[in-house]
């Protein structure tokens, strides 16, 4: 048997977060002579118990973006408050254009949100929760980020 360098091929399988590609962007580069096309990935990931992150990457294809964007996700990961399933209270962020409410919801309920919201909170563990995006802004990035941005405010 030969050495093995690198990653192990099982690497994928046992990782502890959730994700989910939020977006896919074609990006351009002009440079002499043309264009250079490249991928933008947006993910967000999560262990639904609390623990949430999101994270951009740029590649030449599409899973090398989508590695890169987990693996930035990874380096951004917070802790929440959860309680009983939902939040422990109303909060409200902004980043960017974006500006997202979060509100706490009664048991059963369920996920009523919509985007990138509605991904970030299921990927929090969130099971009871009443969001919406008041902005007009339909960047996913930056609603993640404002979700998130809600998420790191919460006080138990």
């Amino acid at each position: 048997m030969g050495r093995q360098g690198g990653r192990q091929k099982n690497d994928r399988e046992k990782s502890e977060y959730d994700q989910k590609v939020l977006d896919m962007a074609r990006v351009t580069r002009v440079v002499a002579g043309g264009r250079r096309f490249s991928f933008r990935a947006t993910v967000g990931l999560g262990n639904k118990k609390g623990k949430i992150g999101v994270g951009i990457g740029k590649g030449l294809d599409v899973s090398q973006a989508v590695d890169k964007a987990v693996a930035d996700g990874k380096k951004n990961v917070i802790v929440i408050a959860l309680k009983d399933g939902t939040i422990p209270h109303e909060v409200t962020a902004k980043y960017g254009a974006a500006r997202v409410l979060l509100k706490p919801a009664p048991k059963g309920r369920g996920l009523v949100a919509g985007g990138a919201v509605r991904v970030i909170c299921g990927l929090a563990g969130i099971e009871n929760i009443s969001a919406k995006i008041i902005s007009k802004s339909t960047n996913k990035l930056n609603n993640a980020r404002a979700t998130v941005e809600a998420l790191k405010k919460l006080k138990v």
